[in-house]
Formats: C-alpha cells, structure tokens, sequence
C-alpha cells in the first residue's frame, strides 16, 4: 500500500489560526471571570463568591464564578459568561466582558481561560444557593497594595508498576522532571483566598500595575 502525502494540505492545516494545544483531549476546559463593580464614585471593586458548603468538590472555598466548558463549540468567553450568568443570577446583557486575561495549564490535567468584565451592584444579583453560599466584595485599590509570599509545591511523576521502564534509558532509576506548582495566599478581613483563584487575581493585579 502506498501512502501519498499531499504538502500543500499538510502547510495549510499549519497554517490554521490559533493556539494548538497537543492532547487538547486529555485536559478538562473550564473559563472564569474576575466580576468588577463599579460604585457611583467609578471606582471598582472585585467580587468573590464563597463556594457552596454542601458542594463535594472545594466547599466554602472562595472563588470566581466560572465553571466547564459545555462541548467542544463552546467558547471559552461563552462559558466565562454563561457560569457568571447562572451563579450569580444576572441577565447575560448585564455582564460586559473587558477581555481575556490568561490561560492556566494546570498540572491537574485542567485548562483554565480567565477573563475580566464588569457586572451590577451586589444589591442586583441573586445568587444561586446550589453552588453559592455568600458573596463579598474588595476594593480595588486596596487589593493593589497587598503583596502575598509566594510558595512552591514539588510536582513529581510517579509512573504505575506495570509502567514498561525497559523501554526508557535507566528504566526504573530514569531521572523524571520535577514540576513546580506555584500558591500565593490573599488573607482579607480572616478570609483565604488561595489556588487558581489567587493566581488569577494575582495576574490581574500585576497587569494593572505594568499597564
């Protein structure tokens, strides 16, 4: 059997706009959105939900609204939009989307896409108690003078015993890389914010600041 292979077609699909994640399939795809809220004075705070305590997944931790990506058509920027909508009882008209803030490549097998927009007063929201137990609000001017410590966590490859190390150089003594999984830890007012949530906001705090 001959295989012909046609390099025109081969430097189009190159050629095709876009980030190309390989394994794209191995990662769950979530979005978030950093909510502001703008008072009578135009000055912005940022919103954080306090997750849901009979949740199995993180209760009572805090968050962004956000959540998975509903099929492969589903654009991040929707789902960041939709979860915000759900979580927080808006109309969709009612959240307006500044932009993309960044991508996560979470070791957990997790791409997480974070966005900015603005979104109503607290008093206009209805949270949804299913996945929302509270809702509290920072300035955020006060949130740019906090400088949070970073810490590293060791992430290693631990391969199963039916790994097959005859087929590696070394096999069982083969040097794996070690990963490094940054945390940064915001504590306001005796809450915790921390994860991807406090790496997000992190970033966010930083643009501003090199903006």
């Amino acid at each position: 059997m001959v295989i012909t292979v046609n390099t025109a077609k081969i430097k189009a699909a190159l050629d095709k706009p876009g980030l190309k994640i390989i394994d794209k399939e191995l990662f769950a795809q979530s979005a978030v959105l950093v909510p502001l809220i703008k008072n009578d004075n135009n000055e912005l705070s940022v919103l954080f939900q306090v997750r849901a305590f009979h949740l199995k997944r993180q209760p009572g931790e805090i968050c962004f609204p956000g959540g998975t990506l509903e099929g492969p058509n589903e654009h991040p920027r929707q789902a960041a939009r939709r979860e915000t909508v759900e979580e927080l009882g808006i109309p969709p008209e009612d959240v307006s989307i500044w932009g993309q803030l960044g991508l996560i490549i979470s070791p957990f097998n997790l791409l997480l896409f974070s966005f900015v927009g603005e979104i109503p007063p607290v008093e206009a929201l209805t949270p949804c108690a299913d996945e929302v137990d509270s809702v509290f609000t920072v300035p955020l001017a006060h949130l740019l003078t906090l400088e949070p410590k970073p810490h590293y966590i060791k992430v290693r490859a631990e391969p199963p015993a039916d790994f097959p190390f005859d087929k590696i150089p070394g096999g069982q003594t083969y040097p794996w890389r070690t990963g490094i999984l940054p945390e940064v830890f915001y504590e306001i007012d005796g809450r915790i914010i921390w994860g991807l949530t406090a790496r997000i906001l992190q970033q966010f705090l930083t643009l501003i600041r090199t903006a």
